[in-house]
């Protein structure tokens, strides 16, 4: 009996919809209709729609990651911090090429959704898992903060009339890219691919021009010695100077290190690529990481050299 009550239940249901509710309508209309799981492969990412929407994190992070070295470096080491800046960079840029590898070899073999808490899941257990994608869910939302906030200083500073509202565009960028994120993977890769690589082909045509510039000599040079205050560097510095100095360099490293943040976007996404996953995920990745690596160097060598 009440399998028949079920049946009769189910049958007089098959043709009626349950009733919307304002919320859900109201999100049908703007984020679009529910897909079902057919619909879902179409979703998948092609490695061009990939590196526009999943390199943001890593490619924008070049903008600051130079400026955040000398932020450190020159109240202690005044003109010095530029002869001191391209040999860090190198260093950076070899944390990076590490990175890089490993997450090569980690979106090869876990090609699901999960990047660094899939990994550590499988070979830590669960309890180490949650401590990794904490750190995913912090790094990500520091990322989202600093990098809008960066990209918004950088607009104003251009442009100056917009100072004041700074901080409403922050948050309006911020809730543009939530929009563009809920509306679906492809719909964000859509919206933010055209930015993404217009900022690559920007800074390197920067780099580019800076360049020849330099070789032909009529390349502007920003006076920066009238610095004074410094600390004493050389044979006559005092102990606790070297301890302040050392203190220093590490600080510039760990800022600059700010220019390595969202590369490990793509192993987080493995799975929204187009088959072969993890062959498609390894060759985005490595794309990022050459441009972001060429962006980084650019810039710095430039700054270098302009000072």
């Amino acid at each position: 009996m009440a399998v028949r009550k079920a049946a009769g239940l189910l049958s007089a249901g098959q043709g009626s919809e349950l009733p919307e509710t304002a919320w859900y309508t109201a999100k049908r209309r703007l984020l679009g209709p529910p897909m079902i799981n057919a619909q879902l492969r179409e979703q998948r990412l092609s490695k061009t729609l990939a590196l526009g929407v999943l390199s943001p994190d890593g490619i924008s992070s070049s903008a600051y990651g130079t400026e955040e070295i000398l932020i450190e470096l020159m109240p202690i080491f005044g003109i010095a911090a530029f002869a001191v800046l391209v040999p860090m960079t190198g260093v950076i840029l070899f944390v990076m090429l590490l990175v890089v590898l490993s997450y090569r070899e980690v979106v090869t073999v876990y090609t699901r959704a999960g990047g660094s808490y899939v990994v550590a899941r499988e070979n830590f257990g669960p309890r180490i898992a949650q401590v990794a994608a904490v750190a995913l869910l912090i790094d990500y939302v520091v990322t989202v903060a600093v990098q809008v906030a960066a990209g918004t200083a950088a607009v104003a500073s251009t442009f100056p009339a917009i100072g004041p509202y700074t901080k409403w565009i922050t948050i309006g960028i911020i809730l543009l890219m939530c929009f563009g994120n809920l509306r679906g993977i492809k719909e964000a890769g859509k919206i933010f691919a055209l930015p993404t690589y217009l900022f690559s082909g920007s800074v390197i045509l920067m780099i580019v021009v800076g360049i020849v510039r330099e070789v032909l000599g009529n390349l502007p040079q920003q006076n920066i010695y009238h610095l004074h205050g410094l600390y004493k560097i050389g044979p006559g510095a005092s102990s606790f100077t070297s301890l302040v100095i050392i203190f220093t360099l590490l600080r510039a490293f760990a800022n600059g290190g700010a220019s390595l943040t969202g590369i490990e976007a793509v192993s987080n996404a493995v799975s929204a690529f187009k088959p072969p996953e993890g062959i498609n995920a390894r060759r985005v990745l490595v794309t990022e990481g050459l441009i972001l690596g060429t962006l980084v160097a650019g810039i710095a060598n430039a700054t270098a050299i302009a000072r």
